[in-house]
Order: structure tokens, then C-alpha cells, then sequence
């Protein structure tokens, strides 16, 4: 693996065999009570780990958890493949206010990293949470246009038809009072039937192979239609695993499940599942949100995992709370 780090704000590249993997962060702010977002964690938890968890992870003044929106930009056997896309810009999401109607740089912070639009040939979105398909689309004169117009959006067709408002599924995830159901209000109409309808969206079932080096698996659990990307190339190994884990202390504590996951027993066995191939084959888990290192190598420590080494992209040196 090497690393190619150029100094613009949070992007950073490194070489996982054949495949090169790009940081792009749209936002990032403390969340809520670490305690809130992990209800079956303490406070003596965090406080045990606070040599590694403070400050990029977990800010043991006030007791937060901290989050990074960010897209892994993947550039795999001459095309450009997306990992998730964020909250978006002109949203609105009424009980979500951080993220209504944000105004972020992160076009520009993705051509910082050479990168157009027009550029995108895949965007696979590990799951439809409002966090990780905002900018699947953006607003041109009053409508909601695909953001990638040549991309092929991938997005499990559980999810779709889950978060489908017309299906009236309901929804058992909640943060601080607000349901899944509030929390992702509007989401679907205005950042996956938009891409659908310009038939640009591919609904996958079982597993689905991008290519020679990559292949999307189906993890329900945090919602029926979670999907983890496996990444393989010349030996080394990745594992994209959107929000299967949300900070490190899972790996110390695989069965602590965030207040977030439809299915909290099937989410904690697809984490246990994934960090045990990690562990098994050198993979480096990329988590969707995590800050500092961003992904991490890990091996097993007794009926728990610890971390091997930290990935080699450049941490953010202060929050930017926009």
C-alpha cells in the first residue's frame, strides 16, 4: 500500500493494489451524546478509551460522538466509482436541521481531487439514509437532476422499496426522539426517485460485481438493504462497510449497536461477520463516517477485534462545525 497525500483541505489518496481510494469529506460536527447514538454504552466506556478515541472520534468534554460525512472516490480499472455521496446541498430535512439547506464546497473539493461530474461512472450507495445520497442529485431551476449525469446509481432494491413512502414501511430506527421515518424526511423524493426516474438507478439483489476488483454484498440489518463493498487487488483487500461501524469502540465491542439500525441483532451480526474476514485476510475497514485516520486494519482479540494500524490518510487538525 502507498500513500499520496496532497495538502487540500481533507482530500487524501492512497493505492490499495491496482485501485486507488480518495477521501473526499463534505462535513463534519460533533453528532449528539456518545451515549445517546449507543444506548448500550456508558459513560466509564468512553472514558476507558479515551487515550484513542479523543479527540477526533469522541470529545470527552462534552461527551459527543463525531462524525464524518465523506465519499470514498474509488478509481478501479479506468473508471471513477463513488462510495456514498453525503447529506447534499439545498436539502430539506425539517427535523435534521445540520443538514438542511447546507451551501457545502463539495463539488469543488471533489474536482480538487480531479474530478468532474461528468466524470463519475459508477455511485454505489452503501444504503438510503439521508447521509449517504444527498448528493445523488442536485437542484437545477426548481428540480432535482441527477448530480452524475453519466453515472450508473447502484442502490439495493430492498432500500428502495423500503424507504419508498408509497410502501408505507415502518421505520423502528430513531436518534434523540426523532424517528428514521422524520429524521429522512423528503430523502427519497428529492435524492433516489430523482435518479430512478432519469433511469439512471440499477436496484441490485443478491451481490453485484463492478468489476475485476470489486463486488457490492448485501449486509441487512442498519437498514433491510445495507451493502458492504469489497474491494481485492493484487493481495491486498478492503472492505467498505458503511455503517456497519460508526467509531472505533465497535471494534473493542462489536454487539454495541447504534439507536440507528432497523434490525439491531441482524446489524450487530453483519459487523461481527465483516470485522472477522477483516481480521482474517488483512482488509482495511473503511467505515462512512469515521474521522482522524478514516479506515483501519484489525485483528482479533479474544471475542472482540482491536486495531492493527490506522490507514495512512492525513486527520483533520480542527472540526469544521458548518
Amino acid at each position: 500500500m502507498s500513500i499520496d497525500s496532497y495538502d487540500q483541505r481533507t482530500v487524501s489518496t492512497i493505492e490499495i493494489g491496482d485501485v486507488q481510494v480518495t477521501r473526499v469529506v463534505e462535513w463534519h460536527a460533533p453528532i449528539a451524546p456518545a451515549e445517546v447514538v449507543f444506548p448500550s454504552t456508558t459513560p466509564s466506556m468512553w472514558q476507558a478509551g479515551q487515550k484513542w478515541l479523543a479527540p477526533h472520534f469522541w470529545n470527552p468534554e462534552t461527551g459527543h460522538f463525531n462524525a464524518y460525512m465523506q465519499t470514498w472516490v474509488l478509481r478501479s480499472e479506468g473508471r471513477t466509482i463513488l462510495v456514498d455521496t453525503g447529506i447534499g446541498n439545498d436539502k430539506e430535512r425539517p427535523y435534521m436541521r445540520p443538514w438542511s439547506h447546507l451551501d457545502t464546497d463539495f463539488l469543488e473539493r471533489l474536482q480538487a481531487a480531479g474530478i468532474e461530474p461528468e466524470d463519475v461512472d459508477v455511485v454505489v450507495n452503501t444504503h438510503v439514509h439521508a447521509d449517504h445520497v444527498g448528493w445523488n442529485t442536485r437542484l437545477a431551476d426548481g428540480e432535482w437532476v441527477p448530480t452524475f449525469p453519466h453515472a450508473e446509481y447502484l442502490i439495493h432494491r430492498a432500500d428502495f422499496e423500503f424507504w419508498n413512502p408509497v410502501n408505507g414501511h415502518p421505520k423502528r430506527g430513531s436518534l434523540g426522539g426523532i424517528s428514521a421515518a422524520l429524521g429522512n424526511q423528503n430523502m427519497f423524493e428529492d435524492s433516489v426517485l430523482p435518479v430512478h426516474e432519469h433511469g439512471q438507478a440499477m436496484l441490485w439483489e443478491g451481490s453485484r460485481r463492478i468489476d475485476g476488483n470489486l463486488v457490492l454484498e448485501p449486509a441487512p440489518g442498519h437498514t433491510p438493504g445495507s451493502a458492504v463493498l469489497t474491494l481485492e487487488s493484487r493481495g491486498e483487500r478492503a472492505l467498505f462497510v458503511g455503517d456497519l461501524l460508526h467509531t472505533p469502540l465497535q471494534f473493542g465491542t462489536p454487539d454495541c449497536e447504534t439507536c440507528l439500525s432497523e434490525n439491531e441483532a441482524a446489524a450487530t451480526r453483519q459487523r461481527r461477520r465483516f470485522l472477522e474476514r477483516a481480521a482474517d485476510t488483512g482488509a482495511l475497514v473503511f467505515p462512512a463516517h469515521l474521522p482522524g485516520p478514516g479506515a483501519a486494519e484489525v485483528r482479533r482479540d479474544g471475542s472482540a477485534f482491536a486495531i492493527e494500524r490506522w490507514a495512512p490518510f492525513t486527520p483533520e487538525t480542527s472540526p469544521n462545525e458548518r
